[in-house]
């Protein structure tokens, strides 16, 4: 009977480690991705510190070192998702990227994560809200 005490209170305590997991948070409105941002793009030459602004319709600016995004946040059946286009250089529009994104929240912080639908062109990108 000791040895099933044990056995359960060495799962519980291992278990217990896991409420610091992210849980994604379900979207309703875009309305509240609304604010600053800031956190890492991965670039074709590495990862770049990035901030970004976004309003509340949605719309939004990202700046790194290399390069500016515009773009907007939408709801497409329940899944948010974005459209962007990033800036040149000489202020020249890229071709359009599309890309899911998805929210989570863990220990109080809230993490904004895109994924690009073709990686290959461009890489994910990780935000976390700024308070």
């Amino acid at each position: 009977m000791r040895m099933h005490r044990a056995l359960l209170l060495a799962a519980v305590f291992a278990l217990s480690t896991l409420d610091g997991v992210a849980e994604e948070k379900q979207i309703v409105d875009v309305k509240e991705l609304a604010g600053r941002w800031r956190g890492w793009v991965t670039e074709v030459a590495g990862d770049e510190w990035a901030t970004m602004n976004v309003s509340a319709d949605g719309s939004y600016k990202a700046s790194a070192m290399s390069v500016t995004t515009v773009g907007k946040f939408y709801l497409q059946a329940g899944k948010l998702r974005y459209r962007s286009k990033r800036m040149t250089p000489l202020a020249m529009l890229s071709a359009e990227v599309l890309g899911t994104a998805s929210v989570s929240e863990d220990n109080g912080k809230t993490v904004l994560t895109l994924m690009p639908e073709d990686p290959k062109l461009f890489g994910r990108a990780e935000y976390e809200r700024v308070k």
